[in-house]
């Protein structure tokens, strides 16, 4: 862990310590961890209200994000450059005219950096949404249509072609701040294991597991690139499970393409950025 990281961590537990024990020993004050976080529209929490009135209009991002969430819960100084769409390529060139290109907010005194990113690369697995839910529309989510149509051509992109450009994405990330704590996030469940809900994610019975199976294609290829690269994964499979956009809200992380409550659709709510944030800060040990 790094220096400034494991100092927040330390001086929590022994002020903690001090409470219990009723000892006098004053615990010095350590300065605000610099956070830096990147990252896609699962880190932008786009659609989630209210926006960030510092964002560019382009990048969707909210003030209830789950970096916003973790600097609020940690006190960390944020700098947030989350934007909607974005791609691993967008870490080191620019994603929209006057949107610097992500890393250039990152620097060597960066303490901490989280992220979500790889699910736009290729246009694969937001692709396979779209693609799966035109097709459940048309044989009235019977059958697999998506699954006889694409086969492994999906899951074959994601580890040929996103789970290396995660890995130097996340290498760069190292080379602009060799002593940061750098986390990058799974993304949460989107539909349940079996099942599904036509009325409201129009994707074929059949085709739930399929897109189930592609989400865990790109967690893995998340979290083996994590590994890789020495950065921390923070694994969402089993806190998410049960919160998918099938579910009633309230309950749900993710919002559903009808009958749902964000104007971007198949993407975080307000709770799912909360739940996301707090797990984060368990994996990290901060809060």
């Amino acid at each position: 862990m790094p220096r400034r990281l494991l100092a927040a961590v330390t001086a929590t537990l022994t002020a903690a310590l001090t409470v219990v024990t009723g000892s006098s020993v004053a615990v010095a004050a350590e300065p605000p961890l610099d956070y830096v976080a990147l990252g896609d529209s699962y880190s932008a929490a786009s659609g989630v209200l209210p926006p960030d009135p510092t964002a560019p209009l382009v990048c969707l991002r909210s003030n209830r994000n789950y970096p916003h969430v973790i600097a609020a819960e940690t006190g960390a100084r944020l700098t947030d450059v989350t934007c909607g769409a974005a791609e691993t390529r967008h870490f080191t060139t620019a994603q929209y005219p006057g949107v610097a290109p992500q890393l250039d907010a990152v620097d060597a005194d960066t303490d901490l950096v989280t992220m979500t990113i790889g699910g736009n690369d290729s246009g694969v697995f937001i692709g396979a949404i779209l693609a799966c839910g035109a097709a459940g529309v048309v044989t009235l989510g019977h059958g697999s249509p998506c699954a006889d149509r694409y086969g492994s051509s999906f899951e074959d992109t994601v580890r040929t072609t996103t789970y290396p450009a995660l890995v130097s994405a996340l290498r760069a990330v190292r080379d602009k701040a060799p002593d940061a704590e750098v986390a990058i996030l799974g993304y949460p469940w989107i539909l349940p294991e079996t099942g599904g809900c036509f009325l409201r994610m129009p994707v074929a019975r059949g085709d739930v597991p399929y897109l189930r199976s592609l989400q865990a294609t790109l967690n893995d290829a998340v979290a083996r690139a994590a590994a890789a690269t020495g950065a921390t994964y923070v694994d969402l499979a089993a806190a998410s499970d049960g919160h998918d956009a099938c579910q009633p809200l309230g309950v749900r992380w993710i919002e559903p393409v009808l009958l749902g409550t964000n104007p971007v659709v198949v993407h975080p709510n307000a709770l799912g950025e909360a739940r996301m944030a707090a797990e984060a800060m368990r994996v990290l040990g901060l809060g």
